[in-house]
């Protein structure tokens, strides 16, 4: 005979969190998270890789283009690129709208896909992108059971994702239009637990 308890394990089951955001709470030390929003790409039994999407870098498309040697014949190389996480700051990933497929795409939901091959650069510097995208350098990673204890500890908010936050919210204003449907402000939080 099973107990309404054994049927009410953990609400965090084993890839739940794909194609979710990790908001991260006010008090969260780490200077690499520090008010991210990190859109959650891959999430398995492994451990789980995601982009932070709100963390604009001093660098432009212009950059990369020049540095693989392509044109801007698409007229973007003014927009910003996101520093994606810690691991791997040097190789770029573009989220983007799922319309188109390239050499390295995986698909994390009927909406949003993720690239890390050249192809998808040459494309967008051509004008043969996807229409929505975000370019990244670099990705947040965590081992198998990391990102269940940072949740279980209350170090992030989680929350479905939402394409215009990634794609059309101005990206300072991503972390507190994360939570919004959460009913959360997260800048009336105080970034210091009290203990009663």
């Amino acid at each position: 005979m099973t107990t309404h308890d054994d049927l009410t394990h953990s609400e965090l089951t084993v890839g739940s969190l794909r194609d979710h955001f990790l908001i991260a709470m006010p008090g969260m030390r780490d200077s690499a998270f520090a008010h991210s929003v990190t859109y959650i790409c891959e999430h398995t039994d492994k451990g789980a890789m995601g982009i932070v999407i709100n963390n604009a870098m001093p660098l432009f498309i212009r950059d990369i283009f020049v540095q693989m040697e392509l044109a801007d014949a698409a007229g973007i190389g003014g927009q910003a690129v996101f520093a994606g996480g810690p691991v791997q700051i040097e190789r770029g990933f573009v989220l983007h709208s799922s319309e188109k497929e390239w050499q390295s795409t995986l698909k994390i939901s009927p909406r949003i896909s993720l690239t890390a091959s050249r192809d998808i650069i040459e494309a967008l510097a051509e004008g043969r992108g996807p229409e929505e995208y975000l370019i990244a350098l670099g990705y947040a990673g965590w081992g198998e059971g990391q990102l269940e204890a940072e949740v279980a500890a209350n170090s992030w908010l989680t929350v479905p994702s939402d394409s215009n936050i990634i794609f059309h919210t101005p990206h300072e204003q991503r972390w507190t239009a994360a939570a919004q449907p959460l009913g959360i402000d997260l800048n009336l939080i105080s970034s210091v637990a009290g203990h009663a």
